[in-house]
């Protein structure tokens, strides 16, 4: 199963522990996911500096199918922010919902037309945006 959704986000490499499950413990994208998947908004000499620095992703955990727990009792002192990347094909909108919804932040924003790398196809949307957020919530 988690094979299949990294195939389907353009994963070119996987990277096993040693274990009996043989968890996955990072991977690389293929430049084409790079251009169709986090980039497809953003600069095109963006796209090629990222072609050209990618290294593997290493994940958090060892285990990609853990679900981060987060209690009030824990962070609930914290004012959080979900800034939606409304045309982000890694996490899709709708995932970003269910996110959303299953830890459900202060203040929900949304950048219009952004994709994954929002730092890179809406700079200055991004910057307005974190700009509000410190005004509002410091």
């Amino acid at each position: 199963m988690k094979k299949i959704v990294f195939e389907s986000l353009g994963v070119e490499s996987l990277t096993f522990d040693q274990s009996l499950d043989k968890r996955i413990i990072s991977f690389n994208f293929r430049p084409e996911a790079l251009a169709s998947k986090l980039y497809p908004l953003s600069p095109t000499q963006d796209l090629t500096l990222a072609t050209l620095l990618v290294r593997p992703h290493y994940l958090q955990g060892n285990n990609v199918s853990e679900e981060l727990m987060v209690s009030k009792e824990k962070y609930g002192s914290v004012r959080r922010v979900y800034v939606v990347a409304d045309q982000d094909m890694v996490l899709p909108e709708e995932t970003q919902r269910r996110m959303i919804q299953l830890n459900p932040p202060d203040e929900v924003k949304v950048i219009q037309g952004s994709d994954h790398m929002t730092m890179f196809s809406k700079p200055q949307e991004l910057c307005s945006c974190l700009l509000a957020i410190a005004q509002q919530h410091c």
